[in-house]
């Protein structure tokens, strides 16, 4: 569904083919030589996962990675801010018991 679709190249010609090409015109154009048949032209079939692919796949996780450090940087500091909080509050009534 996602792969290209290339286009078929076209048939190359055969080593019999420039053979015949290259030779003067008064001779015969057939030969009695047997010639094996010319292969079928193959297509094609691009890989799954290119260069590119593997550039997108690069930095999408280092974009995850960054994302989970920040997430995890972000928590830690919430939890820091609460602790302050926290003993600010406890030392502040300590502070008032004792006058």
């Amino acid at each position: 569904m996602f792969r290209p679709k290339y286009p078929h190249p076209p048939a190359l010609p055969t080593v019999h083919a420039l053979n015949h090409a290259t030779q003067p015109s008064n001779t015969p154009a057939a030969c009695s030589c047997q010639h094996p048949a010319a292969p079928p032209p193959t297509r094609r079939i691009a890989p799954s996962l290119g260069v590119g692919a593997g550039a997108v796949a690069a930095v999408v996780t280092v974009g995850i990675v960054l994302t989970a450090l920040l997430a995890a940087v972000a928590v830690a500091a919430v939890s820091v801010a609460l602790a302050a909080v926290v003993i600010r509050t406890l030392l502040t009534g300590q502070h008032h018991r004792h006058r």
